[in-house]
């Protein structure tokens, strides 16, 4: 039976963020402020969601290095982990960049979470679940592909909703637009950034990109950073919202604070004006601070303390 729930499938990441305020140049140093954070696109949007007040499950695979320590941060959260942890081999790590901008360029080693499959899957993941939304990485690898294809299958037939985030223009480039396309067709809401939209249509817009995403999939919401967002259904515009005031520090992680904001919403009820507010809203909350995930208790740049396992 479908509820309200959210089932997240995504990755959890080791994010190492280096803010620096001169370029990076080769072969030499360069001064930065570093911090360690839990990270990953489907472990961010799941950790935003929860902290909004959403009942949320996350389905990922951990490395035999730091599984402890990325469980115990998700439960803080309230998020609901359910996770297999790799013996063989390490949780994924990203370097992330952050320049006088806040803008970040990444590096990025997968891991264990590259391995995700249909073994780590249970049908009662989808109980009181009314959303199941996929991060666009699972599908780069052909192990997450057949679990995303599984997953959607037991969804649809269990009568949630199913939405996408096509993740990043880099591989969803290599993996094709239309193989892309093709295996997230049982999804109902696709959520990409500006890039990604108009790569997946090739339109001359972002309103444009939006009209012929939601023609493909019923509804699309185009993320626009500072430029806030646009959703259309059904091959039209039904809103745009502005950005929400925010001094940007790192952004990592606001697009899937934003999609968090926007599904939080969207599963309580409110209209699409009132779950894009709120997305633009929890993206702003996530730029003002380094790393993907919502705070509590330690300072801004402070390092998160870690433990191997």
């Amino acid at each position: 039976m479908t509820g309200g729930g959210l089932l997240v499938i995504g990755d959890v990441i080791t994010d190492v963020v280096a803010i620096h305020g001169a370029p990076v140049l080769a072969g030499t140093d360069t001064a930065a402020d570093i911090a360690l954070r839990p990270g990953g696109s489907g472990a961010n949007t799941a950790a935003w969601a929860a902290h909004l007040g959403a009942d949320v499950r996350l389905l990922a695979r951990l490395g035999y290095d730091s599984s402890e320590w990325h469980t115990t941060e998700l439960v803080r959260t309230g998020v609901r982990p359910h996770v297999r942890v790799d013996p063989a081999h390490p949780t994924a790590v990203v370097i992330a960049m952050v320049d006088g901008s806040g803008e970040r360029s990444m590096l990025t080693n997968r891991g264990a979470g590259g391995r995700i499959s249909v073994d780590d899957w249970d049908p009662s993941l989808l109980d009181g679940v009314g959303r199941l939304h996929l991060s666009g990485y699972l599908l780069f690898a052909e192990p997450g592909l057949e679990l995303a294809r599984l997953a959607s299958s037991e969804a649809a037939a269990a009568g949630a909703r199913i939405s996408v985030d096509p993740a990043s223009t880099g591989p969803l480039r290599e993996f094709g637009v239309d193989r892309f396309l093709r295996e997230t067709a049982a999804a109902d809401l696709i959520i990409p950034n500006l890039d990604e939209a108009l790569l997946l249509t090739g339109a001359p817009s972002p309103e444009r990109a939006a009209e012929l995403l939601s023609d493909r999939y019923g509804t699309a919401v185009v993320k626009l950073g500072s430029k806030g967002a646009a959703v259309a259904t059904g091959g039209r515009i039904l809103a745009t919202a502005e950005a929400s005031p925010a001094k940007v520090v790192d952004s990592t992680g606001a697009g899937d604070a934003f999609a968090a904001g926007y599904l939080t919403a969207f599963l309580k009820g409110a209209d699409e004006a009132a779950a894009l507010q709120a997305g633009c809203q929890a993206g702003a909350t996530c730029v003002a601070l380094v790393g993907g995930r919502p705070r509590y208790g330690l300072e801004v740049n402070r390092l998160y303390p870690i433990h191997t396992d």
